[in-house]
């Protein structure tokens, strides 16, 4: 049992981290593949297959295997946890390693098993399943085994995960297929429909990380009188989360009309607007757990205040917003990006304690 690895992962739909246990967190790439369009023979994976989205040939095709969070295309997906495995655990192993891997809360029986079959034929021994919101909870270091209600939102690259989590379990949930990507989504028809521009993926993801605002400048400022106290607050998040993302930036693309490459420039204001719809759904399903929240637990939250966690909650000014939106005090989690990985780490290196939250094969 001692040479034995363990293996944490947080199969994301835009990154996917790796915990070794002893270690911490040894990888986090892209969750893309690329493989050939003949043989189906996978060609990259990662941070290399990432640099091929949008700009392979014929014979090459870069995907993604995970959509909404969850498992997609099987075969590649069982090809990306072997080089995972593969990459922490040695390719020539004795001891075949135990694999835990989180999955988001609202996944069907098929879905899971899905991903408990790919596991195991990836290499692992022993394969768990740990929900996202649980894992989140745990890497937020929230102390989910009192009786006492806690409150995190997973907000990831395809989907959002919201939970009221007490004496270990999650007791209301929803997921909602709205993320990361519907953003990035949002940006690319906005901009399609205003200036006739048509831009690719990562060129969206590059205008949110840039310039994305979940408020706006001009509308942090204009809080009502009669929401100062939360106005206070808005600014000391503001202060917290540094200077404002720059004001514009430059985007290239092909123009729809004439087809030739052309650029155009962004403001900020611009993808506020374009983004609020999906901050809306997403700010929904947070506000449909609370709605579903026990009142001694809805308690326990109002004093505590909301956790936010996932890549896609260090949009600027989201918790602001959803504070605005909810009522309810939110705050992002220290290292927002890690939170799901290191709570799966933590659950697999104290199984005992947490095989009630956990399904194994």
């Amino acid at each position: 049992m001692i040479f034995t690895k363990r293996i944490g992962i947080d199969l994301g739909t835009a990154n996917s981290l790796v915990w070794l246990a002893g270690e911490g967190v040894v990888l986090n790439e892209p969750t893309v593949v690329a493989v050939t369009v003949d043989d189906n023979r996978v060609v990259a994976v990662g941070n290399e297959a990432k640099e091929m989205l949008g700009r392979t040939p014929g014979t090459i095709v870069a995907t993604r295997p995970m959509r909404d969070g969850v498992i997609a295309d099987y075969r590649i997906t069982e090809a990306l946890l072997s080089y995972f495995i593969d990459r922490v655990a040695g390719r020539n192993r004795f001891f075949k390693p135990e694999v835990m891997i989180c999955v988001p809360t609202g996944v069907t029986q098929v879905e899971r098993r899905a991903v408990l079959d790919a596991t195991l034929a990836a290499g692992a021994k022993v394969a768990y399943l740990i929900e996202e919101p649980l894992a989140a909870a745990i890497g937020a270091k929230i102390p989910i085994a009192a009786a006492s209600g806690n409150m995190i939102v997973d907000i990831g690259g395809g989907s959002t995960e919201a939970a009221v989590i007490s004496l270990g379990g999650v007791v209301v949930h929803k997921s909602a297929r709205v993320a990361g990507n519907k953003i990035d989504e949002a940006i690319a028809q906005y901009i399609k429909k205003k200036y006739n521009l048509i831009i690719g993926e990562r060129m969206a993801e590059t205008i949110k990380t840039t310039i994305g605002d979940a408020i706006g400048g001009e509308k942090l400022s204009a809080v009502s009188s009669q929401q100062s106290a939360r106005k206070n607050q808005f600014e000391a998040l503001k202060t917290e989360s540094g200077k404002l993302p720059a004001s514009s930036v430059e985007v290239r693309g092909r123009d729809a009309v004439a087809g030739m490459p052309r650029m155009v420039t962004l403001t900020r204001s611009e993808i506020t607007e374009a983004i609020t719809p999906v901050l809306h759904q997403i700010i929904g399903a947070v506000k449909a757990v609370l709605e579903d929240t026990p009142p001694e637990l809805a308690a326990d939250i109002i004093d505590k205040g909301i956790v936010m966690a996932g890549g896609t909650s260090l949009l600027t000014h989201l918790d602001a917003l959803m504070t605005q939106m909810t009522g309810v005090v939110c705050h992002v989690a220290e290292d927002p990006l890690l939170c799901v990985v290191r709570g799966t780490g933590v659950a697999l290196e104290n199984i005992e304690l947490y095989k009630r939250s956990v399904n194994r094969r």
